[in-house]
Order: structure tokens, then C-alpha cells, then sequence
């Protein structure tokens, strides 16, 4: 059985969000989560990171790569469309740009103002992560125009990896009414039941 090393409000919370779409079995391996104000591998998992994925002989870490390795192995075709579907290139960008390009300044809004206490004085680089933040939200504004979700009617893994991304986004006040669309996606997805279970752990 797959076993996940979870702490609340971490990326863990994607992989059990996805575990629980796909109604897979799984232990939960709660442990306290401690703010990396040094060392990111400071956590009380196998590889030090949240999450962290144990399925058999195998030890994994980084969200995106856990939910891609659960769908290869356990997703029987479900969440992501096919290799040689015409979705599959835009679901492959949406996946990747949750990470890679909408959290990085979130990150940088988190380490300043709840890790290092610099709010006050890196008022000019915070400033910076939250107008390109709301720049990620502008782009992913534009693209939501037709269909639940975003890569249409079929909801799939690359909203999973958005969905924590724009909760937080929310959290931290970049996420707010200059993005109607991208709010009104959120709220469709967050209402989904298996969101709603991964949410209670919280």
C-alpha cells in the first residue's frame, strides 16, 4: 500500500487530493512540519521533504513527480488525457506551470514574511514576487475561457496542481477580485469531495 508522509498545508495535500479522486488505498504518515528557515531538508520524512511518497522499494519526493508516478502506474487512463490525445500538450503545460511558474514567487512571499520575518525590510523584492505572482494569475485568467476546467470539460491532475497553487495564492492575498475567472475555477474545484477530504486534514 502506498504510504505518504503528509503535513497540513504542504504540497502533500496534492497527492492525497489525488489519491482520493482516484480512490486509491493509503496510509497517511503525519508528521509536524518545520518552516525551512536553513536547511529544506529539515522535515521528518525519509528524504526530509513533504511530500513524501513510499510505495514498496520505492522512495519519492516533489509533488508533481509523485502525481505523474501514481497516474502512470495506478490511473488506468483516468485524470490525464492520452499520450496521443490533442489535450495532452496543454495538460502537460498546466500541470508544469502550477509549479514551475505560478508558486515560485508564493514561495518567495512565504520565505520572506513567515520564515525570515523581512517583510519590512525587502518591502522592494516582495513587492516584485507578488506583481509577478498576479502576472501567473493574469495568464491563467486569459486561458480560462471555456470548459470546468483547465484543460476543458474533463477535470484532470493539472487542476489538482493548479488547485494548491491558487489556494495559496488566496492565503496570501495575490489570488483576490482583479481574477473573476480564475476565483470562480477555484471554487468549482474545491467543492470537488475528495478536495474537500484532502481539505479536513488540514
Amino acid at each position: 500500500m502506498i504510504k505518504l508522509y503528509f503535513a497540513p498545508r504542504t504540497r502533500a495535500v496534492r497527492v492525497v487530493w489525488l489519491l482520493e479522486e482516484l480512490g486509491l488505498p493509503y496510509e497517511l504518515e503525519r508528521a509536524e512540519f518545520v518552516p525551512p528557515a536553513v536547511d529544506f531538508f529539515s522535515q521528518s520524512t525519509p528524504l526530509g521533504k513533504f511530500p513524501t511518497l513510499v510505495d514498496g522499494d520505492l522512495v519519492m519526493c516533489e509533488s508533481g513527480a509523485i502525481i505523474e508516478y501514481i497516474l502512470e502506474r495506478y490511473g488506468d487512463g483516468r485524470l490525464a488525457p492520452p499520450i496521443d490525445s490533442p489535450a495532452r500538450p496543454l495538460y502537460l503545460q498546466w500541470l508544469h506551470f502550477a509549479e514551475s511558474t505560478a508558486f515560485p514567487p508564493l514561495g518567495i512571499i512565504v520565505w520572506l514574511t513567515r520564515y525570515r520575518g523581512e517583510a519590512e525590510s525587502q518591502k522592494t523584492l516582495l513587492e516584485d514576487a507578488r506583481k509577478r505572482a498576479a502576472s501567473g494569475f493574469e495568464f491563467l485568467e486569459r486561458n480560462l475561457r471555456s470548459g470546468e476546467y483547465v484543460v476543458g470539460a474533463a477535470f484532470t491532475a493539472a487542476d489538482i496542481m493548479l488547485g494548491f497553487t491558487l489556494v495559496a495564492g488566496q492565503a496570501l492575498g495575490v489570488l483576490d477580485d482583479r481574477f473573476p475567472r480564475t476565483n470562480a475555477y477555484l471554487a468549482r474545484l474545491v467543492k470537488r469531495p475528495a478536495f474537500q477530504k484532502a481539505a479536513a486534514l488540514e
